[in-house]
């Protein structure tokens, strides 16, 4: 079983991602929850997930400030955000994938 860390500061986005997993991702458990920064780096330090699935714009701060956070990334990442225009970066960050919300729940459950 996979553990995975949702990290987005919209309730909505994180309730949504939460039951795609749940309903067609049954190797993944979701180990923990943030909407900030700071929560998201004490959530993946506490819970070490094998999967972050991170919000580009988290407040005043992005999944990118959050990622710089971490020496070594030993989890993947897939971005799932409302811009199109972080995608390269994200790659630069060696996201898995990059998927644009509104969250189309077939892509999610093929990356």
């Amino acid at each position: 079983m996979l553990k995975a860390v949702i990290i987005d500061d919209e309730p909505k986005a994180r309730k949504a991602v939460a039951n795609i997993l749940e309903k067609h991702c049954i190797n993944i458990a979701i180990a923990g929850v943030a909407d900030s920064v700071k929560s998201g780096i004490e959530a993946i330090k506490h819970h070490q997930p094998d999967i972050v699935l991170l919000d580009i714009q988290l407040g005043n701060a992005t999944g990118f400030d959050l990622l710089k956070e971490f020496g070594t990334i030993n989890f993947k990442v897939i971005f799932i955000t409302a811009y199109e225009k972080f995608a390269i970066k994200a790659f630069r960050f060696s996201a898995i994938d990059y998927i644009l919300k509104p969250i189309n729940p077939d892509e999610l459950v093929e990356a």
